[in-house]
C-alpha cells in the first residue's frame, strides 16, 4: 500500500510540473500576445532620442506570471533584458489578487468564479495565497523583492521621492537600474479591514487601484454591476491612503466613484492605463469631461498599448491617442499606461518600445512633447507624490 502511495504521489508531481512548466507558459503565450505583423521600423533620429529619454511606464502585471524576469523570455511582454533595450527606466509593477471569469468591460459578477485562483495553485503560490486575497498581494510583494536581491544592478524597489531620485541618478551616470513601484489593482487585498493598509504599506505598494473588474467594499468599478461611489469604508480608505502619501489609481473606477474622491482626496490621481472615450468610444473608457477634472486636480493619465483601450492598437494610432489626449488634457498630464503582460495584445514589446519614439516624430510631435509623454511627467508625478 506504501508503495502504491508513493507512486500516485510521484504521478501527481509530475503532473503538477507538467502543468507549470509547460501549460502555464502556453496560458501567458496565448494571453500576452504580441501581434505579428510588418516589421517595426526605427528611424535613425527616433534611435537617438530615444536613448536619451527617461522612460517610464504606470501600469504592468508581469508579477502574476511564473516567469524569471531577470532572464529574456520569447513570449511575454516584459522582463530585465528587454526593459534595458527599449531603456525603460520606471515601472509600476501591479498586483492583481482577483478576476472573474469570463471578464469583460460591461458587467461582471463580485460572486463570479475567480480566474486567479486556479493560476495561484497551478504556478505553485505558497498555500496561504489560495483563499486570501491580501496573502497574494503580499506574496507578489516578496517576489519583487526577491528580484532585487537577484539582480541588485537591473532592478531597485523604490518606496519613497529619494529612492527615485536615487535610481534616476545612478541612470544619468551610465547605470541600466529600472525603478520599480509597486501597485495595487484593485483594492480587494483589504479584505475590508483598513489595517490592511499598513500592511501594505509596509510591504512596499505606494499605488493603489481602488477597483479592478467588479464591484468591492470600497465602490462600485466602471465593469461591474452597479456603480456606485464610494461606500463609508470607501472614503476611510481613500482617507487613510492619503495620509500615507498612496498614490490613488482610478483606472478602473465607476465614473461616482472618481467624482467622490475627486472630492474627497486632496491628493492628484493618476489613471494608470487607459483610453480616451472621445478617440475611442470603448466602454473601458470613462468621459473625457471628468478626465479634464482629474487633470486640472493634477493627475496623470497613462495611455495604454491594447485594442480595448485605444480601439487598435497600432504604434500610429497610440500616438495618435497621445496627441488627442495632449491636446484634450495638456502636455504635463499624458503618460504611458501600456497594460503589459495583463492579459491583452500589444504591437510591440518594451524592447520595441523606440518604435513608439518613431511614430511621435513621424507625426509631428516635439521633442518636448515626447520627452514629457514617454517619461518625464511620470518622474515629476512621483517625486512630487511619493512618501
Amino acid at each position: 500500500m506504501k508503495k502504491w502511495f508513493l507512486s500516485l504521489t510521484t504521478l501527481a508531481l509530475v503532473l503538477f510540473a507538467s502543468w507549470k512548466w509547460f501549460l502555464i507558459p502556453g496560458v501567458e503565450q496565448k494571453l500576452n500576445k504580441v501581434a505579428s505583423g510588418g516589421s517595426l521600423v526605427v528611424s535613425e533620429q527616433a534611435k537617438a532620442l530615444h536613448s536619451s529619454l527617461v522612460i517610464g511606464d504606470l501600469h504592468a502585471d508581469s508579477f502574476l506570471w511564473a516567469r524569471d524576469l531577470s532572464k529574456e523570455a520569447d513570449y511575454g511582454h516584459l522582463d530585465l533584458p528587454r526593459a534595458q533595450r527599449g531603456n525603460l527606466g520606471m515601472q509600476v509593477f501591479t498586483s492583481v489578487t482577483k478576476s472573474p471569469q469570463d471578464q469583460n468591460y460591461s458587467e461582471n459578477s463580485a460572486d463570479a468564479r475567480d480566474n486567479i485562483t486556479l493560476l495561484a495553485v497551478a504556478q505553485g503560490w505558497p498555500p496561504r495565497t489560495w483563499d486570501s486575497l491580501l496573502e497574494r498581494a503580499l506574496y507578489h510583494s516578496e517576489r519583487v523583492s526577491a528580484l532585487q536581491r537577484s539582480a541588485p544592478e537591473q532592478f531597485h524597489v523604490v518606496y519613497t521621492a529619494e529612492d527615485l531620485r536615487q535610481v534616476l541618478k545612478g541612470r544619468e551616470q551610465g547605470a541600466n537600474t529600472l525603478a520599480a513601484i509597486l501597485g495595487i489593482e484593485g483594492a480587494h487585498p483589504l479584505e475590508g479591514d483598513l489595517s490592511n493598509i499598513e500592511r501594505l504599506y509596509d510591504a512596499g505598494f505606494r499605488v493603489m487601484g481602488l477597483q479592478h473588474f467588479f464591484d468591492n467594499e470600497l465602490g462600485g468599478s466602471l465593469h461591474g454591476q452597479n456603480g456606485a461611489g464610494l461606500t463609508a469604508f470607501g472614503r476611510a480608505a481613500v482617507q487613510e491612503m492619503d495620509r500615507r502619501s498612496m498614490i490613488i489609481d482610478v483606472a478602473h473606477s465607476s465614473e461616482s466613484v472618481v467624482k467622490d474622491v475627486l472630492i474627497l482626496s486632496e491628493r492628484p490621481l493618476i489613471v494608470s492605463h487607459t483610453g480616451l472615450k472621445g478617440s475611442c468610444n470603448s466602454p473601458r473608457n470613462i468621459s473625457d469631461d471628468l478626465m479634464q477634472e482629474i487633470a486640472e486636480r493634477g493627475g496623470l493619465i497613462g495611455i495604454g498599448f491594447w485594442t480595448g483601450a485605444v480601439c487598435d492598437n497600432s504604434p500610429g494610432n497610440i500616438a495618435k491617442t497621445l496627441r488627442y489626449a495632449i491636446d484634450l488634457l495638456g502636455v504635463d498630464h499624458v503618460a504611458l499606461g501600456s497594460d503589459y503582460d495583463g492579459s491583452v495584445e500589444v504591437s510591440f514589446d518594451v524592447g520595441d518600445l523606440n518604435v513608439l519614439t518613431t511614430e511621435m516624430l513621424r507625426q509631428g510631435f516635439t521633442e518636448q512633447e515626447i520627452r514629457k509623454v514617454m517619461g518625464e511627467n511620470m518622474r515629476d508625478f512621483f517625486l512630487d507624490n511619493l512618501p
